[in-house]
């Protein structure tokens, strides 16, 4: 929203007295005057105009959680715990989930009320890696290397995978960096090479890192340094 249209609803005033107010320096936003009346706001700003309250700002959140295996990744659930279940903090309810994970896989899940860092993070033409550690049921071939970096065609979709790095570790695991999240997408790229996940877990979201002594089920905010890595990624 833009700062005249806020200011111009407070009191039902027009946007004219809105314009008049922001060019003679009444209203302030974090505490700092501003005289651009186009000046974005979000709810999460605090608004003010001659001292008086116009828009309270709201607190953000943004986390990050080690998921579990067996938990879903949804706001509610009526009959299985959720990612939200886990986190305890009075204003939970505002949070949404930035990249969801099945239930059977484990690792990085991040949560925020702010749906523009959100959207950035997670939308497909921004092409943010993210990094699994897979254990397949067979021995992973050193043909799967070419074959994730030229990408799968699925026709169900008529999309062909972007290419993903496939690092293998061992015999049956291997390190996979993806840039897009497509639905069941490291199961069924695997099962394209004959093989069959059996343990899945994120271990990275672009700049975010889950860390070694976050276990499974707890969460902790981001510093600011993160959120903007995050959102530069």
């Amino acid at each position: 929203m833009k700062l005249d249209r806020l200011i111009a609803g407070h009191q039902s005033q027009g946007r004219q007295a809105a314009h008049h107010a922001i060019a003679t320096r009444r209203v302030r936003v974090d505490g700092v005057v501003v005289t651009d009346s186009h000046h974005p706001v979000d709810r999460f700003m605090k608004v003010e105009m001659d001292d008086v309250l116009v828009q309270g700002a709201e607190r953000a959140l943004y986390l990050m959680l080690h998921k579990p295996v067996g938990i879903l990744s949804a706001t509610k659930d009526e009959q299985h715990p959720t990612v939200i279940d886990l986190i305890e903090d009075p204003d939970r309810h505002t949070l949404h989930i930035a990249g969801r994970l099945d239930r059977s896989t484990s690792g990085l899940v991040l949560l925020t009320n702010d749906g523009r860092w959100s959207k950035g993070l997670m939308a497909a033409e921004e092409k943010v890696p993210k990094v699994y550690l897979v254990e397949t049921l067979n021995p992973i071939s050193p043909d799967a290397v070419e074959a994730f970096a030229r990408g799968f065609y699925f026709h169900t979709e008529d999309i062909t995978t972007l290419p993903a790095e496939l690092v293998i570790l061992g015999e049956c695991s291997a390190r996979l960096t993806l840039h897009e999240g497509r639905y069941h997408q490291v199961k069924r790229m695997f099962h394209r090479v004959e093989n069959r996940v059996v343990k899945l877990h994120r271990e990275s979201i672009g700049a975010l890192t889950l860390p070694a002594d976050l276990p499974p089920g707890a969460w902790r905010m981001l510093s600011a340094e993160e959120v903007m890595a995050a959102g530069e990624a």
